[in-house]
């Protein structure tokens, strides 16, 4: 149920104009069940002064692209209403000449594009315009008898509009049907959503939340609780088996949809998502239409909805199931674009957004986590509104052609331009051992830096933590995940694996990089120094390796491992006899991988650093004091002492492993693989040959 949330001392102490626009929007942005993630605009009047001093009347809209909740000042454009008035005597404006004629009428060329529903707010005489997304109304206007039970509701006090795709047309026709009506309090927009307004920025959020309220407290009255979606279907499984089959076949799904494109995946098993997938009537419910036009871009008009039985299948049975529905459900939309397309249109990526198997939850897809978790946000509103629409009638949609013509709209798409371009590692996931440590860390900044999303796998979880909240507080939340991993625990490899898949949806880079390190002459080795440099360093790289190579195998979309050896791996160092052994083990492993991943397209590559003392907790343990007893110098003597070594008098640093990773990982080496790369500063002893 959407509640007030308007705080008087708050909104009291903004000042006049676009601030408590801004207030306003961010409060109705804030709840989804009132406007959708990047839906919905709000607007103000107002008279500000001009570059000549002047007193100018303006409208500010929210701009195009922007996000209610999140909406700052300089994301609204303000306009002229002296330019936008007269266009209410217009008969008709098309989409072009009304972005162009908008563009004129802005007071700062440097504000955003303004919104595709401005004229709807320009027309309507009054000072303070919300259109929102509520759930409650959404449900009323996408029932087949929606129009009837309005008038129960709300009597005289409102409009209702057919559809019609928002522009100059739509927008004339809801100020004819305000003016018409002197009672009028609000507009339904038929399949779409509300329209309210105020004289005051509180009144006009009040006006919205006491309409919102009206319609949930008559959609509560009519449900029936054993009845939603036509009762339940399926049990769902209980939370440790649904995220056992979900991690099971998330890299399956993520190999199906990125046959176009690499796209990113996420799992949701909320309880509304539950109740949907296992309902009666949801199989067929899902495929009636997308819930309001908002939704299209981002959920395609219908989702993928897996026949499966959680009861008697199998993870085998539950695979082939949904590599057949996704194969099945990019044929069909291919045909749906072929049938609907329009001159110069170019068809997005064909593979669905919203995957819903019975039983065990939704998976969403994107170019992002962040845009896989929009496209599950607006799902979760669509099943909101076919809750309530369902509880009053037939829930009923756009046709197909209105839905196309939305998903396509050259309006709309434009908002998709406004995001970042896309890098290097742009939609691609690194699994990074020793995560916490100085290469580690190193590496998954650099990595990120290009548009990766990164697991930071570490015994020391508080220290992956601290870097994942780094990179997450500068490139956005849902970048990094922090996962407690013993390298060689097979289980906790496996489960790292899982959690990974599940928070991203699989695998595309893996650095191979925990280690340790010991000294002691040969004779003085012992069995137990032997056999720690060989778990963790042999063992520990196997597994990692083993179970990002089933990963990538089975998403059938190619990968890049690195490994990170050591100089020691080709050199045979003094008193380092367990530790050279293990990293030489390393090197011809990644060869090993290398030659039995070509026909996959996994590439698997090597670096052989020499000492990095920075960052690491390595240098920082006992192996300094044990190194610089073998070269009969002190501890702090070891910097200047490794870097004399070099030919090129230089010491080695994790940025600098960090830029070797990220080329084999990259694109500019996609045809270099059981390569070994030096980066040491020119040790003689350890020339490659």
């Amino acid at each position: 149920m959407a509640k007030s949330l308007w705080d008087s001392q708050k909104a009291s102490a903004l000042e006049n104009g676009v601030e408590e626009l801004v207030y306003r929007s961010n409060l109705i942005g804030s709840d989804r069940t009132v406007c959708n993630w990047g839906g919905g605009n709000t607007s103000m009047k107002t008279v500000i002064k001009d570059f000549r001093g002047r007193d100018v009347e303006v409208m500010y809209v929210k701009g195009s692209g922007s996000d209610l909740a999140s909406m700052k000042a300089k994301n609204f454009t303000a306009l002229r209403m002296e330019d936008i008035r007269p266009l209410f005597e217009l008969e008709s404006m098309s989409d072009e000449d009304m972005v162009a004629y908008l563009a004129n009428c802005m007071i700062d060329s440097k504000h955003p594009r303004a919104s595709i529903e401005t004229l709807l707010h320009a027309f309507l005489p009054y000072k303070h315009v919300d259109h929102t997304h509520p759930d409650s109304i959404i449900s009323l206007c996408c029932t087949d008898n929606g129009r009837e039970l309005a008038k129960e509701i709300f009597g005289d006090r409102f409009v209702w509009v057919p559809y019609v795709r928002p522009g100059f047309t739509l927008s004339k026709m809801i100020a004819e049907g305000v003016l018409a009506n002197p009672k009028a309090e609000l507009v339904l927009m038929e399949k779409h959503g509300l329209v309210t307004w105020g004289d005051t920025s509180e009144e006009a959020y009040n006006k919205t939340l006491q309409i919102i309220t009206e319609a949930e407290d008559y959609i509560a009255s009519r449900i029936d609780e054993k009845a939603v979606f036509g009762g339940a279907r399926y049990s769902a499984l209980d939370a440790g088996k649904r995220r056992e089959l979900a991690a099971a076949v998330m890299p399956t799904i993520r190999g199906a949809v990125s046959a176009e494109k690499p796209m990113l995946a996420v799992y949701d098993d909320e309880a509304d998502v539950l109740e949907f997938v296992n309902g009666r009537d949801s199989a067929k419910l899902s495929q009636v239409g997308a819930a309001c036009p908002d939704h299209l871009v981002h959920t395609k008009m219908m989702p993928l909805y897996i026949e499966w039985d959680p009861a008697s299948g199998t993870v085998e049975t539950l695979i082939q199931s949904v590599s057949e529905g996704i194969a099945n459900f990019k044929a069909e939309y291919t045909a749906y674009f072929e049938r609907n397309k329009n001159e110069g249109d170019v068809m997005f990526e064909a593979a669905p957004r919203v995957i819903l198997i019975p039983g065990i939850g939704m998976f969403n897809t994107g170019k992002s986590r962040a845009n896989a978790q929009v496209s599950g946000a607006l799902y979760h509103r669509a099943i909101a509104v076919m809750r309530g629409a369902t509880a009053l009638g037939s829930f009923v949609s756009l046709s197909e052609n209105e839905s196309y013509n939305v998903e396509y709209w050259p309006l709309e798409l434009y908002k998709l331009t406004l995001a970042p371009a896309e890098t290097e590692f742009s939609r691609k996931i690194a699994f990074i051992t020793g995560g916490a440590g100085g290469i580690g860390s190193e590496t998954a900044r650099r990595l990120v830096s290009e548009g990766a999303h990164v697991v930071l796998a570490d015994l020391n979880l508080e220290g992956a933590q601290k870097i994942a909240d780094e990179i997450n507080g500068k490139f956005g939340e849902g970048r990094a995940l922090a996962v407690k991993m013993d390298v060689t625990s097979e289980e906790q490899v496996m489960a790292a694996f899982a959690e990974a898949a599940l928070y991203y949806g699989g695998v595309d880079i893996l650095v191979n990089n925990a280690g340790l390190a010991t000294s002691s002459p040969f004779d003085e080795t012992s069995l137990k120094e032997w056999n720690l440099n060989m778990n963790v360093l042999g063992t520990g790289y196997f597994l990692v390796a083993r179970e990002a190579f089933k990963t990538m195998k089975t998403q059938s979309i190619g990968g890049s491992m690195v490994f990170i050896g050591s100089k020691n791996s080709i050199f045979a160092g003094k008193s380092v006899t367990a530790y050279s052994s293990a990293k030489a083990l390393e090197a011809h492993l990644a060869r090993c991988i290398a030659a039995e991943g070509g026909e996959h397209g996994i590439r698997v590559n090597t670096i052989l650093p020499d000492a990095i003392l920075q960052g690491s907790a390595i240098w920082n343990s006992n192996w300094r004091n044990e190194r610089a007893a073998a070269y009969g110098i002190e501890p702090d003597q070891l910097e200047e002492h490794y870097k004399k070594r070099t030919t090129l008098l230089v010491n080695i640093y994790p940025s600098d492993i960090a830029e070797g990773v990220a080329f084999f990982a990259s694109s500019k080496a996609a045809k270099t693989t059981g390569c070994m790369l030096t980066i040491d500063g020119g040790v003689p002893a350890a020339f490659t040959r």
